[in-house]
């Protein structure tokens, strides 16, 4: 399955040579299938819990869904706070944004540990009702992040307009979110990983897991060998054990482009985006260019050609023009990407319900960094014999969608 197509900026900033291959093991305590961003974090922070830890990936390590990742950080998610009040109740969905604030301040201060430089900066986000008809909604989810205690601020419409340069109804600050060079910070996670006694194995692929005694036979392209436990970081491609429901796999739209002659004519080169689906959404670079995507589309497969890349490139560039008219802006990098979408909006953590030692992280959704993150800390714990007290919120058996009955997004 291609993941992305067009001209890709991320691995433009960084040289990349294929990782030595180190001598293998007959057995660790943990495989991770997957080397994006959701395998980094989870090998950083297993390694840590002094597990024996090997990672696999088809390609080189960040060249899938890593190398065309936006890398906007941020705690707030695609369904506001007051709606997944709604859909799962208040105890949870609060705990729910806790955790996703709790993993904003942990990718920070791995970013800060880390060898090299990811790019990793804080910013305030600027989330903006579209239009008149979505500042009610706007400012009720303001309200109720302000009441649960969420680093907020509401700006009116003539606040906006001084702080940002464009007229729109109100708009959220939040606080304590981020930007980053995805391709960078998945390469420096893998080079501390192998620095503390890791092991990646690049262009391998995972083909079966089968249950052998009291361990589990890994089934690889480049032969057999076997682990305590499995975990699938596999993002947006099929998963190579089970079946996976629950969720939709779509395609966005990004451009990234010229570095300007100054940084962005904005409040704190905060990250914007909108309250419209799909939505719009722009951040700066180290080398002060725009990175811009949206035109979200329910298809997974990539355009048959570069003319649709190129179509919804200059839309992009027409969109960010309509909100700072006088920003000189040039296309350098315009690609197509996929995307995945869970039915309740909320990542997949956990053990499989019915395979023993097989755990998965899925962090579907426009926050798939942050719930990596988080996803890293409890499978951590369940892989060490703890039981993280949120786990049940994200877990793999829960309900994603009444109308269907779907339990679980492996089969």
């Amino acid at each position: 399955m291609r993941i992305h197509s067009g001209s890709l900026y991320w691995p433009t900033t960084l040289q990349v040579s294929p990782r030595r291959v180190p001598k293998r093991e007959d057995t660790y305590d943990v495989i991770i299938v997957g080397g994006g961003m959701s395998g980094a974090l989870c090998a950083y922070t297993f390694i840590r819990k002094g597990l024996s830890v090997a990672v696999f990936d088809k390609r080189q390590v960040a060249a899938g869904s890593s190398s065309a990742n936006t890398g906007l950080l941020q705690y707030s998610n695609d369904i506001m706070l007051h709606e997944l009040i709604e859909q799962i109740g208040e105890k949870n969905a609060v705990e729910f944004y806790r955790l996703c604030l709790e993993a904003m301040e942990d990718l920070q201060t791995v970013a800060k540990q880390l060898p090299g430089n990811p790019e990793f900066y804080s910013r305030p986000s600027i989330y903006y009702a579209s239009d008149e008809a979505d500042e009610e909604r706007i400012y009720t989810e303001y309200k109720t992040l302000k009441k649960h205690g969420f680093p907020c601020d509401y700006w009116d419409q003539e606040t906006l307009k001084a702080k940002m340069g464009f007229d729109k109804p109100g708009a959220i600050v939040t606080y304590g979110d981020a930007e980053v060079n995805p391709y960078k910070f998945v390469n420096c996670l893998f080079d501390d990983f192998e620095e503390h006694g890791g092991h990646i194995f690049e262009f391998t692929e995972v083909e079966d897991v089968k249950e052998e005694n009291d361990r589990l036979r890994i089934k690889t392209s480049a032969g057999d060998l076997h682990a305590k436990q499995v975990v699938f970081t596999t993002g947006y491609e099929t998963v190579p054990v089970g079946k996976r429901i629950g969720a939709d796999i779509n395609r966005s739209y990004v451009i990234v482009t010229e570095p300007l002659d100054q940084m962005p004519p904005w409040y704190e080169e905060a990250l914007i985006w909108e309250s419209k689906r799909p939505y719009l959404y722009i951040r700066s670079s180290a080398e002060r260019r725009l990175v811009i995507g949206g035109l979200d589309e329910e298809v997974a497969e990539m355009p048959t050609s570069d003319e649709r890349i190129t179509e919804c490139g200059e839309q992009l560039k027409m969109q960010v023009k309509a909100l700072f008219p006088h920003l000189p802006i040039e296309i350098a990098y315009s690609y197509c990407a996929t995307f995945g979408e869970s039915l309740d909006n909320l990542p997949f953590i956990g053990e499989h319900p019915h395979k023993r030692n097989h755990y998965y992280l899925l962090g579907y959704g426009g926050n798939g960094t942050v719930y990596s993150m988080m996803g890293a800390k409890m499978l951590a714990d369940a892989l060490t014999g703890n039981e993280h007290p949120s786990a049940h919120i994200v877990q793999l058996n829960r309900a994603v969608d009444p109308e269907c009955d779907s339990r679980t997004v492996v089969q």
